[in-house]
């Protein structure tokens, strides 16, 4: 059993992520003021201010036991201006998405009802997924959901939403010299195939036809017999009138036009009877008229001028002419090419119920987001009440589309009006109770951080009775900030009495609690979700309070060391200031501006780069060849944080570098940093002096975002236009993603040695010495391998003491293997892998605490959970097994363990929930093999029980 469990777990790939808040917390003069439903954070912060007009004297005066030293007093009062963080002013967020009591059994009902739902419904559900992927911290799974909603999109209204964002996912706006209706190469974005309703989700990945025009489709789709019948040989038998002018029709083509024309012409009214029609009172002018004449008879309007065209659909609505308003939908929709266009003919599409048309100024105006958000005349058409119901009769008012609108809103001004606005309309276009959830929910946190406590409860409250259980935390908040700290404390008591307790229930609850109670709860919030960073944040701080400087700098390290975002960098920087630390306190200042560069200190007061300035001259002065040395040391000690901050510091002397942009993404990848690793990425494009340089970043972005084949297109361009490294390597990198043959491996090798031969630095060529001898190892080619991770040691590559262990092992050399992942622990700075490595060339008990050590330093890491279970399943302690999985699953629903905790499950023949775990790990990954086996093994044994 023991073996079949380890062979299961070195077969599936590991998941990382990471998230976090900002700290909002800075230092009074005075003591910390009691309870929370007393002044608001912003008179304290006005307090701060006007005491830090008289700081001297503060100085003096403070209760703090902190001294700040004697020799440098000038120096610190310049950084500190705004003292040090206290408790009393540091809170978690509420996070804006849906969150589950039970998350394991939502993603296997949702897994079900994806199967089970008919097809054309299949893209509301993907979008359900998407927003339950939302608050994961893997951006994958959210785009993966976005496109198969896309793919299984049936209308044109949700087509062209979803293309747009799975466009702004990417966010291509920012890419100097591209268009909005600018397209990948696919159906799937194509802006002129979502114009095309129907279903059809094979053909979403197939190439588009953009270079035909939709007139010329258009055209082409007229028949012979139609375009016979545009001679001049025409039996003119009847006129319409209009004014002094006299417009020759053929009566039975005029009657073809709609069915009023029909009985007005061929029925029993006097104008069937006349050869001469006055049609001067309704409202057509003569040019319009002759349009309308000619297309009766060539179905065409290529001719006609989009202003005449616009006439005409006025005409074919009065009178009932279906073909003609189709036909001129179709036109102005295609003549809609930027925001101007849009903004104006939208409108003429919303009179006149023009679907195609209002659909096509859509999508200009939401593949131009998010700058078209700033246009206030964009803005009008979405934002009000009327406004939805104007789209809505035109059949372009949806859930989706508010809730793309919303989640932009939110992304750049939470507590602004037109935020506010999208969130109401959302809640309006909401009919399913994941819909209201949500949308109830997010206005909830809106109304929140606008300081708006009696509606933001009235909303959370609206999300919980919608069946959000996590929106009680909304509630209890809210109850808190209006001065109900005991009410709300009874709330979260209850909740976490009638639910299986998670992280985020103990971590509110301790908001409303002191003294033991509170760090009681804080540490069973860890205990439970590690991820959490507000207990780590809280006690770090306290430390603080305690003059324990070096101990809450341990204490954010705990977090920091598997977990980068900025407020924590921040907390850390602002420590390590008070401790003189000032190259510490510049490294972190400089790493969260690369995660945010808008990022303000020192609660919003201080923007980071300001503070960079103040601490700069005080720490040694690097040359741009100094950081060259200093960023190959950090690189080669794994020291990412290190690394971000030198690159940096040499982007502020040369911030046109596209090669240190592109070093700035890598870096920022391997911190799970991926919405800022994609900027970096668009910077490193933006910045690009040559054409070659410019398409392997655009590659890059192209597979970050899951375009595997439009990556290599893009690589194989920049070849040929230019041999370099990154565009061998990229292509390499791209291939070597899917299962190799020995040809396709052959293939890898030969552009790796091709990227070899180019020009590059050290940096990268160990990268490429260690990914070739990865594929030499995979085709074992042993002593190959070892030459190429021995080169990369040569030139300071320290992970590939990795890839020697692996060829060590290999060949049977287990002490070898050891002692190689022996040197990398202590090399690198980030070093849980390590540990986690080199407990496979160990005995247990050594491997026991390698991985006891390695869930320590990043408790993210699955494959320790998975090897004590396994451990445990093999000592027949079936329980404890299935607990060690378990603990790990409640704050990361991982594949690898969902897997491996139904394989439990089905050995013991708990059918009911193997299928249940499969159903789980299939809708994080539905493709997975062995978990599809499982699950169909686990329902067989299921149904046969029940009946």
């Amino acid at each position: 059993m023991q073996q079949n469990f380890f062979t299961t777990m070195r077969s599936l790939k590991i998941i990382d992520g990471c998230k976090g808040t900002q700290v909002f917390a800075i230092n009074p003069s005075g003591p910390p003021a009691g309870g929370g439903g007393g002044s608001s954070v912003g008179e304290k912060l006005l307090n701060h201010l006007q005491d830090h007009l008289r700081v001297n004297s503060i100085r003096s005066k403070s209760n703090r036991s902190y001294q700040m030293p004697v020799q440098a007093p000038v120096v610190i009062e310049s950084v500190l201006p705004y003292g040090l963080p206290i408790t009393d002013l540091l809170e978690p967020q509420i996070e804006p998405c849906l969150k589950f009591v039970d998350f394991v059994e939502t993603l296997a009902d949702l897994y079900r009802r994806i199967e089970d739902c008919p097809q054309f419904e299949k893209s509301g559900v993907y979008l359900e997924q998407c927003a339950i992927f939302r608050g994961l911290s893997d951006p994958k799974l959210f785009r993966r959901s976005l496109r198969c909603a896309r793919q299984h999109a049936v209308d044109v209204h949700t087509k062209i939403v979803l293309a747009a964002w799975l466009r702004f996912e990417r966010r291509e706006d920012e890419l100097i010299g591209t268009s909005a209706m600018d397209c990948c190469g696919r159906n799937l974005e194509c802006p002129k195939a979502t114009m095309v309703s129907g279903y059809d989700p094979e053909s979403v990945y197939d190439s588009c036809l953009c270079s035909r025009t939709p007139r010329q489709e258009f055209r082409d789709d007229i028949s012979m017999e139609d375009e016979e019948c545009s001679t001049s040989d025409e039996d003119w038998d009847m006129s319409f009138c209009i004014g002094n002018d006299e417009i020759r029709c053929v009566r039975y083509k005029i009657a073809s036009l709609s069915r009023p024309f029909r009985t007005m012409l061929y029925g029993g009214f006097i104008e069937s009877r006349r050869e001469k029609v006055n049609f001067s009172q309704n409202g057509i002018s003569v040019e319009a008229m002759r349009a309308a004449e000619e297309f009766s008879r060539t179905k065409m309007l290529d001719s006609f001028d989009p202003r005449l065209v616009l006439e005409l659909l006025s005409f074919a609505n009065r009178f009932c002419c279906e073909e003609l308003k189709s036909a001129c939908d179709s036109y102005l929709a295609s003549m809609v090419s930027d925001i101007e266009d849009a903004v104006m003919l939208i409108e003429y599409g919303l009179e006149e119920a023009a679907y195609l048309l209002v659909a096509a100024c859509l999508q200009v105006l939401l593949r131009e987001l998010p700058c078209s958000m700033q246009n206030p005349n964009v803005m009008r058409i979405f934002c009000s009440a009327e406004a939805r119901e104007r789209l809505a009769m035109v059949g372009h008012a949806s859930f989706v589309l508010y809730y793309f609108l919303s989640q932009i809103g939110m992304e750049e001004d939470m507590k602004s009006n037109t935020t506010v606005m999208l969130l109401e309309r959302l809640v309006e276009s909401a009919t399913e109770s994941w819909q209201k959830q949500l949308a109830f929910h997010q206005l909830g946190v809106v109304m929140l951080e606008r300081e708006e406590y009696k509606d933001a409860q009235n909303w959370f409250k609206a999300a919980v009775e919608a069946g959000h259980i996590y929106s009680l935390v909304g509630v209890a908040r809210t109850k808190f900030k209006r001065g109900h700290k005991y009410s709300a404390y009874k709330l979260m008591n209850s909740l976490i009495s009638d639910y299986t307790p998670v992280g985020w229930m103990y971590q509110e609850r301790s908001l409303y609690c002191s003294g033991k109670e509170k760090m009681m709860d804080l540490n069973t919030a860890t205990e439970l979700d590690p991820t959490l960073s507000y207990p780590y944040k809280y006690r770090a701080i306290l430390l603080v309070e305690e003059n324990k400087l070096a101990a809450a700098i341990t204490e954010i390290n705990r977090i920091i060391g598997f977990k980068v975002s900025p407020d924590c960098l921040e907390l850390r920087a602002w420590i390590s200031i008070a401790l003189e630390d000032y190259d510490g306190a510049l490294r972190d200042v400089r790493a969260l501006l690369t995660l945010d560069p808008s990022y303000m200190m020192f609660y919003g007061q201080l923007h980071g780069d300001n503070l960079v300035e103040t601490l700069q001259p005080l720490v040694q002065q690097w040359s741009q060849a100094d950081c060259w040395m200093q960023l190959y040391d950090r690189w080669s000690s794994v020291d990412d944080i290190g690394s971000l901050a030198v690159v940096h510091h040499m982007l502020a002397n040369d911030p046109g570098k596209s090669l240190l942009r592109f070093r700035q993404s890598l870096l920022l990848l391997r911190l799970n940093s991926q919405k800022a690793a994609m900027r970096s990425l668009r910077l490193a494009r933006n910045y690009s002096t040559s054409e070659h340089e410019k398409l392997v970043y655009e590659g890059w972005i192209l597979y970050d975002t899951g375009h595997r084949e439009e990556a290599l297109a893009k690589a194989e361009e920049s070849i040929s236009i230019q041999r370099s490294f990154e565009a061998f390597f990229l292509k390499a990198y791209a291939l070597a993603d899917s299962s190799l043959n020995p040809e396709s491996s052959a293939y890898v090798i030969q552009l790796l040695e091709e990227a070899l031969r180019c020009p590059s630095d050290g940096l990268r060529k160990g990268q490429a010495l260690n990914n070739l001898g990865s594929v030499y190892v995979d085709c074992e080619k042993l002593d190959l391998a070892a030459d190429c991770y021995m080169n990369a040691l040569n030139i300071k590559h320290t992970r590939a003491h990795q890839g020697l262990a692996r060829v060590y092992h290999l060949k049977n050399q287990r002490k070898a293997a050891y002692d190689e992942m022996t040197k990398l622990i202590e090399k690198a700075r980030n070093n849980a892998s390590a540990y986690e490595k080199r407990s496979e060339y160990c005995d247990r008990d050594m491997a026991k605490s390698d991985l006891s050590m390695a869930t320590q330093l990043d408790p993210m890491r699955t494959y320790p959970y998975r090897y004590r279970a396994a451990v445990l399943m093999d000592d027949h302690k079936e329980a404890e097994a299935i607990a060690e999985l378990s603990r790990a699953i409640a704050f990361k629903p991982d594949l690898q363990l969902l897997h491996l905790r139904a394989a439990f499950h089905d050995s013991m023949g708990n059918h009911l929930h193997t299928q249940r775990d499969c159903e789980a790990a299939l809708c994080l990954d539905p493709n997975h093999t062995d978990t599809l086996e499982l699950c169909d093994k686990a329902r067989e044994r299921v149904n046969e029980q029940q009946t």
